[in-house]
């Protein structure tokens, strides 16, 4: 690797890749599944918080790892004792683009097995492709490794589903404005207005009463349910579920303002669900619908 590559800007890098995407797909979108084991370092969604979430492709390249750049506080340190305590540990919290590519590449091209570990699943909210680009741009190759995401470790915690039956036929996974989304760019107000989303709040604890204020203002129905998990599956786990009009003071009175997960839409209490034709109608029609009810049933996963 040339000095000039070192001292490539990542923004360079970034708009060069994205120009590429523009042309032409990536050969490797037809050659490899989510899964596979791939050349390159992989982008490891650590999922929610309890190591036990981790996917199990994960776990098997964090044992495997000698480098290991994670996202601090938001990875759980028990997953790191149990899995990377052999490897080195870099917190990337602090760290930009141009101290992070370098720190991967070298260690890559020093033929170590090099891990990127985001938290939840790096391709919700987690800037994961800028710098997979930037290393790509530099000759190293990298992949993704699904994780699970908050909201799935939400829904689980409050035992129903996102989607059900004429009550909820459509998930939002979205955030509030703030530094990174305009005014303009907050769909909250429309989703709910919707009346069969599931909206699903990240990075939006500390904007919580601002948020149903708005909901308020745009005349939403102030029973409209609303869970707010903090650090789901985590040890600390809280779960406080209200309404619209009055969620904002049960956050503000225990204290959170990071690190929970919104959910707001009827699926919060999973009350008032139709049952499904899956195991209904569809199921007493015979052989002749066999397929279309797999085909309906792996559409839901």
């Amino acid at each position: 690797m040339t000095d000039e590559s070192t001292n490539d800007d990542p923004q360079d890098a970034i708009d060069s890749q994205g120009e590429r995407r523009r042309k032409e797909l990536d050969d490797r979108i037809f050659e490899h599944n989510a899964g596979d084991e791939q050349e390159g370092i992989p982008f490891v969604g650590a999922g929610p918080g309890n190591p036990r979430l981790l996917t199990v492709a994960g776990k098997e390249l964090l044992e495997e790892a000698d480098l290991v750049v994670h996202a601090g506080s938001l990875v759980n340190s028990e997953l790191l004792d149990e899995y990377c305590d052999h490897a080195e540990l870099v917190n990337s919290v602090g760290k930009d683009l141009e101290e992070l590519i370098p720190l991967m590449r070298d260690a890559y091209e020093d033929g170590e097995n090099v891990v990127r570990l985001h938290s939840g699943d790096p391709a919700i909210y987690g800037a994961a492709l800028e710098q997979m680009d930037a290393l790509e741009h530099e000759g190293v190759p990298t992949y993704f490794v699904p994780g699970v995401t908050s909201a799935f470790a939400a829904s689980a915690t409050l035992r129903t589903q996102l989607t059900l039956n004429e009550v909820s036929n459509h998930v939002a996974f979205t955030r509030p404005q703030g530094k990174t989304l305009t005014e303009a760019e907050d769909h909250i107000s429309e989703f709910v207005g919707m009346g069969d989303v599931t909206a699903c709040i990240y990075l939006g604890t500390h904007a919580v009463r601002d948020t149903m204020d708005r909901l308020l203002e745009d005349g939403h129905d102030p029973e409209t349910p609303v869970g707010v998990i903090y650090h789901a599956s985590w040890p600390d786990e809280d779960v406080i579920v209200g309404t619209v009009g009055n969620i904002a003071d049960k956050v503000e009175d225990a204290g959170y303002r990071a690190s929970a997960m919104v959910v707001i839409g009827d699926a919060v209490t999973g009350a008032g669900y139709e049952r499904s034709f899956l195991y209904g109608d569809w199921a007493n029609r015979g052989a002749d619908s066999s397929d279309a009810a797999s085909e309906d049933e792996a559409s839901s996963d």
